[in-house]
C-alpha cells in the first residue's frame, strides 16, 4: 500500500487494486470517524457521485475503507473551488474545510471531488450548519 497521508489526527493509504484506506487517530477518533460514515452514507443516498463510496466501516480501529476519487491537486481555480464545495451543499452536506487540499481529480470521467468528512455537517441537523474543531 501506499501511504497518502500520515498526521497526527489520520493515517491514509490507497491500495493497489485502489481501495482508499483511512485509520484515525487521536483522542476524539471515534468521533471523527462516526461522523464521516454518517456523511458519507447520506451523500450515497442522495446520489452524489463526487465523493468516495464509503467499502467497509470498522469501528473497532477506527478505520474506514473507499473508493478511490482520483489523485489530490495543487491547484484548482478559487471560483471552482466554490462552486464545488457548494454543489456539494446542493446535496445537504456542508464541508468544514472548503480547501484545495480536500479536492481531487478523477481522470476517468474528468471530474473534481471531495474527500475528507470528518467535521462535515448534514446541514437541517443540530441548527447551525458547521461545527467547530476540538
Amino acid at each position: 500500500m501506499l501511504q497518502v497521508k500520515n498526521t497526527l489526527r489520520s493515517t491514509v493509504q490507497v491500495s493497489f487494486d485502489g481501495r482508499v484506506f483511512k485509520t484515525y487517530h487521536g483522542p476524539d477518533a471515534g468521533q471523527r470517524f462516526a461522523n464521516e460514515v454518517k456523511v458519507l452514507r447520506y451523500l450515497e443516498e442522495r446520489g452524489c457521485v463526487f465523493v468516495p463510496k464509503l467499502l467497509e466501516a470498522d469501528p473497532n480501529l477506527p478505520r474506514i475503507v473507499t473508493t478511490n476519487c482520483g489523485f489530490r491537486v495543487e491547484r484548482v481555480d478559487p471560483e471552482r473551488t466554490k462552486e464545488l464545495f457548494a454543489e456539494l451543499e446542493g446535496y445537504g452536506v456542508r464541508h468544514d474545510d472548503p480547501e484545495t487540499r480536500n479536492v481531487t481529480y478523477r481522470q476517468s470521467d474528468g471530474r473534481f471531488c471531495v474527500v475528507d468528512f470528518e467535521y462535515a455537517q448534514i446541514l437541517g441537523e443540530g441548527g447551525e450548519a458547521g461545527r467547530a474543531r476540538a
